[in-house]
């Protein structure tokens, strides 16, 4: 072997030495910016669909105060901490007190339970359990508490539990808000520079229309999957609390639940309609006229989804369901609204990347066909 073979393959693995170094470098650095940014990504995620729904209306708003995005900002963000931070803190205030008046009287010997009504024992599939013991309950508290204990205890860690993870998903959401904000804020450079990464891994030919794609998708589902869903569930709420259903806020947030997985909240309702009937106090003409409303805010996501849903950009129904299923799994309710989004937006550029695929081929087989004629 010659002395410029031998340079030259001492140079070859030189630079392979070289090159694996460079990547092992890059592939730390993902790793460690990965696990500093991990504790902030649902914030981050959620944030960024907050920003991306709202930013419509944020440049309407924007346009009427002059063009001041950072004023527009600020305006939705006082809203929206307003309108929610307030109510959730007076509701937990009021829980709270709740809570510990139950808790003094009952150290103080003076908490007792008014006996059940006989229609309780009518109420669809738990009524007679619930009745006989709160029938029991009322009749002895403390011996029913401590024949009960293993499973009072047990309902009660539950309960602290679930109110923890709704307290920490409020806080999320209004942080959240808070970061959509300052994104709505530099809402301008942030696309363009959303645009020049987005080119960059896809290429320029499709860049700016994956890019689009993924805003109007994530547009789409956030208003009408999300959207949808809640206005159905507060619909539905209002309507249970109006008859006096029992549990009227867990049946609304099943509903909710159902409407974002696209089931039909007639799955609540009509055993709702059923019970009252059976077992409430109205009269039948109430009784017609709550049917009537229930069913009218149950079918109330027929016309509400092609007000709110973007064009040509919707996702099938198992996308959504999978989405929210694997989103709660992972994150918690916040999951629900989060996983439905991502798994959206990732489907539909999946299929995008395909139709791409399929574009170029057949292009291919255009030009040799031509260019077979030709010859």
């Amino acid at each position: 072997m010659s002395d410029s073979d031998k340079l030259g393959h001492a140079m070859t693995v030189q630079e392979f030495t070289d090159a694996l170094i460079r990547v092992s470098l890059i592939a730390l650095m993902v790793i460690l910016s990965f696990q500093v940014f991990s504790p902030f990504m649902s914030l981050m995620i959620w944030a960024l669909i907050l920003a991306v729904t709202i930013y419509p209306l944020h440049q309407s708003l924007a346009q009427k105060l002059g063009g001041n995005q950072g004023r527009a900002s600020t305006i939705i963000v006082l809203i929206g901490l307003f309108g929610i931070g307030i109510p959730m803190v007076l509701l937990g205030s009021s829980i709270a007190e709740h809570a510990t008046s139950v808790a003094d009287r009952y150290q103080a010997g003076t908490l007792h339970l008014k006996p059940p009504k006989e229609t309780v024992a009518d109420w669809p599939v738990v009524g007679e359990d619930v009745y006989k013991a709160w029938s029991a309950a009322s009749a002895n508290l403390p011996a029913f508490i401590e024949a009960n204990k293993t499973s009072i205890e047990s309902l009660v860690s539950s309960g602290m539990a679930a109110a923890k993870s709704t307290v920490g998903t409020v806080f999320l959401f209004l942080g959240a808000l808070i970061v959509a904000g300052i994104m709505m804020a530099f809402g301008e450079s942030g696309s363009a520079a959303m645009d020049s990464i987005i080119v960059r891994i896809v290429g320029p030919k499709h860049g700016s229309e994956v890019h689009t794609l993924a805003t109007m998708t994530t547009r789409s589902v956030a208003a009408g999957v999300l959207g949808v869903a809640f206005i159905q569930a507060v619909l539905v709420g209002v309507g249970f609390l109006a008859a006096g259903v029992p549990v009227a806020g867990l049946l609304a947030l099943v509903v909710l639940l159902l409407a974002i997985m696209q089931l039909p909240a007639t799955l609540v309702i009509i055993p709702v309609i059923i019970w009252l009937f059976k077992a409430s106090d109205h009269s039948q003409v109430m009784n017609i006229i709550w049917s009537i409303y229930l069913l009218a805010a149950g079918l109330s996501d027929n016309f509400l989804k092609p007000m709110l849903l973007g064009r040509g950009v919707d996702a099938p129904m198992p996308v959504i369901l999978l989405g929210a299923l694997g989103g709660m799994m992972s994150m918690g309710f916040v999951g629900l609204f989060v996983g439905a989004v991502v798994l959206a937006v990732g489907y539909q550029l999946f299929m995008k990347w395909v139709a791409m695929h399929e574009a170029e081929e057949a292009a291919e087989a255009a030009a040799a066909t031509e260019a077979e004629a030709t010859e």
